[in-house]
């Protein structure tokens, strides 16, 4: 095959394939078997090989990992990553609300549009699209300064690695929360525990863990995915609002939580509080609370920054969850330092999906 042959045989290779995974994660309507893919994805590989030069930076295979790295490099936020205030009860709720109308001038008759999204329990991280191709990923490290995990961001199949929209901006920058679903994570557990592998606590650590691999082939084996919330340094397109943003980058490829809503006013806020709470037994993911977002960027704008978090959000954490159980032994454990600590074998419990069998005591 000469070198325009394989160009255009990679290229309609990499649209089925492409079109195929659509099917398949987005849709779960595939229209071919495993084995049918399988094979079109070791053609497109091979053909990859033969002609390095024709590979594309935003190639089907590019989700499978690659080299393992030495180390992360740094990555600088062009914008911080700023953590949000928090609060805990509807009290809370209006308090927020009452601050927001003072600081822009309004009465306290005026209502408020807020963008409400569940609080995905996952990790932070950053995209950065130039020319529309997913060129660089991070975590949010301090919110200054975070870890370079692009080839690991690529391994999800929730992550477009070119934006699907005719005219990209010049750059597009996206943050998200990674997380893995409760099915997948009982399931990654199980078969840790059968391999003899220490298992983890909870849904949040296992995708921190997989997220952090020098190795982006072990994260290509994690069911890892990703909801996107908010944009950061944009450069060729703009948006009025949260309610504008979250609506339109689905479009491109970019998955977002489906439980969003725009509210009006805090008893509104509260109603979509309480509905969540009863709500996170039923959901395929952790969530730890709820996040509410003045919805327009003007107000937004005006509200601005305090030292480390927003004026225009707020964080409203969920009561934490608890289980009774009854503590069977008490055992001295020693530390690499010597230090002793007492840990509790505990009859296993399940809080949160998670199976409780131990827990580290304090002396105080």
């Amino acid at each position: 095959m000469d070198t325009t042959a394989a160009a255009q045989r990679i290229k309609t290779l990499s649209n089925d394939l492409e079109r195929h995974n659509r099917l398949y994660y987005e849709k779960d309507m595939p229209e071919i078997t495993d084995a049918e893919y399988d094979a079109l994805f070791k053609e497109l590989q091979e053909l990859e090989l033969s002609f390095p030069e024709l590979a594309q930076p935003d190639s089907p295979t590019k989700r499978v990992g690659g080299r393992p790295l030495a180390k992360f490099s740094q990555v600088r936020h062009s914008q911080p990553m700023l953590s949000l205030e928090n609060g805990f009860n509807e009290e809370d709720i209006k308090d927020f609300d009452d601050r927001v109308k003072r600081f822009l001038g309004l009465s306290g008759e005026t209502m408020i549009s807020y963008m409400c999204e569940p609080k995905m329990d996952g990790v932070a991280v950053e995209l950065v699209y130039q020319q529309g191709l997913f060129s660089i990923g991070s975590t949010r490290g301090d919110g200054l300064v975070g870890e370079d995990v692009t080839e690991n961001l690529k391994t999800l199949h929730d992550i477009p690695l070119r934006l699907r929209l005719d005219q990209a901006p010049e750059l597009f920058t996206v943050r998200g929360e990674v997380y893995l679903p409760l099915a997948p994570f009982r399931k990654f557990n199980k078969e840790r525990e059968e391999e003899g592998l220490p298992v983890f606590a909870n849904p949040r650590n296992a995708a921190a863990g997989s997220l952090r691999q020098l190795d982006s082939r072990i994260t290509a084996k994690r069911p890892l995915s990703i909801f996107c919330y908010a944009q950061g340094e944009t450069l060729g397109i703009s948006f009025t609002s949260q309610s504008d943003f979250l609506s339109k980058v689905p479009d491109w490829g970019l998955p977002v939580n489906p439980l969003v809503q725009v509210v009006s006013g805090a008893e509104a806020v509260v109603s979509y509080y309480v509905e969540m709470m009863e709500k996170r037994d039923d959901l395929p993911y952790e969530i730890d609370g709820v996040v509410v977002k003045v919805d327009s960027y003007s107000m937004q704008r005006d509200l601005g920054e305090k030292s480390r978090s927003p004026r225009w959000a707020i964080a409203l954490k969920f009561p934490p969850r608890q289980a009774t159980t009854k503590v069977e032994d008490i055992v001295p454990q020693v530390g690499r330092t010597g230090v002793i600590t007492p840990v509790a074998h505990l009859t296993p419990v399940n809080v949160s999906g998670v199976m409780v069998s131990r827990a580290t005591l304090h002396f105080y």
